[in-house]
């Protein structure tokens, strides 16, 4: 959180609108922070969207003129939000998506690890860590909260690096499972 996702987003539909394209921007009913009828950034630049429930509503939502779809907040989405963007890029339609990588624990989040996978071009933007001013690639959850989806912003969340971020009872920025050497794992050598 806080790098600048929705923000770039909106800067490059504005920059296909202004090239004369037809632009269609969708986000997840349930991130109504800022109202469900426009893409809001913290810095506040906006541009009017419309609230899904399900990544197969934007197929049947979408004018078949559109040329460049922009989709916010990618992580809040159903499984099925990678086949609905390979399907429109099929289509010869440009797809610009935002969305974090990583829940508050570090781990991957959602649709997000396919649509990295399937996307042709990725661009990870990071945050400024909020206690040591390093770039951040995690988001500290600031509430005892345990589900993975609770919908927030300055007030539930900030921006941490590795070192200063603390998920919730791990290593700081990722399973420990993933980096111990297999003696570590308690695997037999």
């Amino acid at each position: 959180m806080f790098s600048g996702k929705s923000e770039e987003l909106i800067r490059l539909l504005r920059r296909a609108a202004i090239a004369r394209q037809r632009v269609a921007v969708f986000k997840p009913a349930l991130d109504n922070r800022f109202g469900t009828t426009d893409v809001v950034s913290h810095s506040e630049w906006r541009i009017p969207c419309e609230a899904v429930e399900r990544a197969e509503e934007i197929l049947r939502r979408l004018d078949p003129r559109t040329e460049v779809v922009g989709i916010d907040e990618a992580q809040f989405f159903d499984d099925e939000l990678p086949a609905v963007c390979s399907h429109l890029a099929s289509l010869g339609k440009r797809v610009i998506v935002a969305g974090l990588d990583m829940d508050y624990r570090g781990i991957p989040f959602g649709p997000m690890p396919t649509i990295l996978a399937i996307a042709e071009k990725v661009e990870k933007l990071s945050a400024i860590c909020s206690r040591c001013g390093a770039p951040a690639a995690y988001t500290q959850r600031l509430t005892a909260a345990a589900e993975q989806v609770v919908v927030g912003a300055a007030d539930v969340y900030e921006a941490r690096c590795r070192r200063c971020h603390e998920p919730e009872g791990g290593v700081a920025g990722a399973d420990p499972w993933l980096f111990s050497p297999p003696a570590d794992r308690g695997e037999q050598q």
